[in-house]
């Protein structure tokens, strides 16, 4: 029976314990022998990951105990933190530890296995960081990528290929580590060696470019001695990404490349199926998949304009067919064994799944016939409804018309409640949503951050304003020296478009975002009058000294192409900077900052408060020990959540029951 309340005064089962409980996805899949394994979160174990495996009976397991947590610090994103291969004595695993970054070997079912270290410790700088490990056992070493602190500045490091002995011998002596090549670039991904074992590929790029702008596709001979010689540059550029490269079993080369504008497949430097749409993404982390060459000749792919679809590509008909199922967007991982495909994917009404496909039925026939490419089944992480789905919102996909003209790309969450109603003559409040990165993009999928606030009948719109990738290089290109411009204005445009259609409430619009969309946030209420409050959550606030020393080395020349070089244009960098007009802010907020975070640091925020000494605003903020860029903890993401939640209810006139009240500052 419908009943008739307020718009965020609707009682809903999914309170801010249930949405932290839920949060995160599998990540790096992988095949031990005929087992997938992947990593998972813990939320509720001090926010740790796991390495998870699924035996042949369908079990799955937790194969390391806390504190254990696999996950790699490299360029503080991390990346892919471990691999592992199937023996005799059974499955040996290479990971990374996320507390002293070590690289350890674990032989779980020997008798009275305890993971045992590979790598040394130092005491300089951020230390010794591993990512992206390949065994070679026939050689008995790790390959993968060492970040090396030469100082004390996040900015003195260096990273370089290396060979990690597997018998221990380098867990106490650097010197045991074994450079595969020279370091002559400033970042580099792991090299993957070709059937035949005589050449090796792999990525890299420098400052001050990122590697959605600009990579160098580098083909190298394995010498006798195991080092990789005559490094070549065989594709990329300045102006050319490549996202992915790795060796069909037949030794071609297979990579990724943007040189069109989209980033789409080649094969030994032809192109395989152009089309405008994606077949890779942003290199935010090492060993980051999209593709996955099959033994049959076939590859795996995600790809699609905007959501990520998975399928098979035939390489010599250039079709391709997507897996059938419920899933409407893949992560950026995927493995393959035999005809076996393992991927990540969710939808609307799911969260993030660990899916396997069977490539066996695909053949050439059922590729232009349009046949789907084998059955899929959801093989771990299942998606197991914690709540009544009639809770859960319903999107809807749009585009919106910026300034002079320009596409916006946003998803749109109703106020959603199976039992209650708002009155005819009441129109929502919204709150828009701006994704990180900012070269990234806000995925369609069930996220219960999202259900906490529709349920109780506030809207969310989440913006893939310019700049955001799944669109090609020139929607990715819109936001080269416009950051603070276009995402500000896209997010702007669909906050007022929302509202003169009828659709939200103006008066009882907010903003909010997480690191790039914190500092989309805080510029939003510094310069422009729209929003009512927001919430800034480990943002950028300080451009000049943030460009400067205060962030990590992967960033640190980011701005130049996201606002441009500081020694040319310093009066912009003031003119965008929310710390310089911190006394244009106007609305209530919220500012929620980890302590120990290494990417948006805490004094970015303690500098703009500073500012505002003296100014009744009404702010609140919540500095939380023990956590760093992007919250982890389940109790940590309860107060955010509630808090933020509470912002809205004072400054928007709602009355939500059982939240506790935020006290603000003035």
């Amino acid at each position: 029976m419908e009943r008739t309340l307020p718009y965020g005064a609707w009682p809903s089962v999914i309170d801010a314990a249930l949405a932290a409980a839920h949060d995160g996805q599998p990540e790096a899949v992988g095949f031990v022998g005929e087992e997938a394994w992947w990593t998972e979160p813990r939320p509720t174990e001090g926010g740790r990951r796991t390495l998870v495996r699924r035996t042949a009976d369908g079990t799955e397991e937790s194969v390391l105990p806390p504190p254990w947590n696999v996950r790699s610090r490299v360029m503080e994103y991390g990346g892919r933190p471990w691999t592992g291969v199937s023996g005799p004595e059974g499955p040996l695993v290479v990971f990374v530890n996320f507390a002293d970054q070590r690289l350890y070997a674990y032989e779980p079912a020997a008798t009275g296995a305890e993971p045992r270290p590979l790598s040394p410790l130092s005491p300089v700088g951020g230390g010794l960081r591993w990512v992206d490990p390949q065994l070679h056992l026939d050689r008995g070493e790790v390959w993968c990528v060492l970040e090396e602190f030469t100082g004390d500045a996040p900015t003195d490091v260096r990273r370089v290929a290396v060979a990690v002995p597997l018998d221990g011998s380098a867990a106490h002596d650097r010197g045991a580590v074994r450079e595969l090549n020279h370091a002559r670039h400033r970042f580099v991904t792991g090299p993957r060696l070709s059937p035949d074992g005589r050449r090796a590929v792999w990525l890299a790029w420098d400052h001050p470019r990122m590697p959605w702008d600009g990579t160098e596709l580098i083909v190298a001979e394995v010498a006798d001695d195991g080092t990789l010689r005559e490094p070549r540059t065989v594709a990329g550029g300045p102006e050319e990404s490549i996202a992915q490269a790795e060796w069909a079993p037949d030794g071609s080369l297979l990579y990724a490349s943007d040189r069109t504008g989209w980033w789409n497949l080649y094969r030994d430097g032809e192109p395989l199926c152009p089309r405008e749409e994606e077949f890779a993404g942003p290199l935010w982390k090492v060993g980051l998949r999209w593709f996955a060459p099959l033994e049959n000749g076939l590859i795996a792919v995600v790809h699609g304009r905007g959501a990520g679809r998975l399928g098979i590509l035939d390489p010599e008909s250039g079709e391709v067919v997507d897996a059938a199922g419920p899933w409407t967007e893949f992560a950026a991982t995927l493995a393959a064994h035999g005809s076996r495909v393992v991927a990540v994917g969710a939808s609307p009404r799911s969260s993030y799944e660990v899916i396997e496909l069977d490539s066996r039925p695909h053949d050439r026939k059922s590729a232009h016939s349009g046949t789907p490419a084998g059955p899929a089944r959801v093989i771990g992480a299942a998606h197991k409804d914690p709540v009544d789905p009639a809770y859960y919102p319903e999107p809807q996909i749009r585009t919106f018309t910026g300034p002079g003209g320009r596409e916006i790309h946003a998803h749109i969450y109703p106020p959603h409640h199976p039992v209650h109603r708002a009155p005819t003559d009441e129109l929502p409040p919204y709150v828009l949503w701006a994704h990180g990165g900012p070269t990234s993009r806000a995925a369609l999928v069930l996220d219960l951050e999202i259900a906490y606030f529709t349920s109780r009948g506030i809207g969310v719109a989440e913006v893939n304003y310019g700049g955001s990738t799944g669109y090609g290089r020139e929607y990715r290109n819109s936001l080269r020296e416009q950051w603070g411009v276009v995402d500000v204005e896209d997010c702007a445009a669909v906050a007022l478009a929302l509202a003169d259609e009828g659709t939200a409430d103006r008066d009882r619009l907010a903003v909010r975002g997480g690191s790039a969309g914190g500092w989309t946030t805080a510029v939003s209420l510094t310069t422009t009058d729209v929003y009512a409050c927001g919430t800034i959550i480990y943002p950028v606030l300080d451009l000049a000294n943030w460009g400067s020393g205060e962030t990590h080395d992967f960033e640190s020349r980011y701005l130049e192409t996201l606002v441009g070089p500081y020694a040319q244009v310093p009066a912009r960098y003031a003119e965008r900077s929310p710390l310089e007009h911190a006394d244009r802010i106007t609305a209530p907020f919220l500012l929620l900052q980890g302590l120990d975070d290494a990417i948006c640091p805490p004094v970015q925020c303690e500098r703009f408060l500073a500012r505002l000494a003296g100014r009744s605003i009404p702010h609140a903020y919540i500095a939380f020990e023990g956590e760093g860029h992007g919250f982890r903890r389940a109790e940590t993401m309860v107060r955010a959540l509630e808090a933020e939640l509470s912002l809205y209810a004072q400054v928007l006139g709602l009355n939500p029951p059982g939240i506790p009240e935020l006290e603000l500052s003035r």
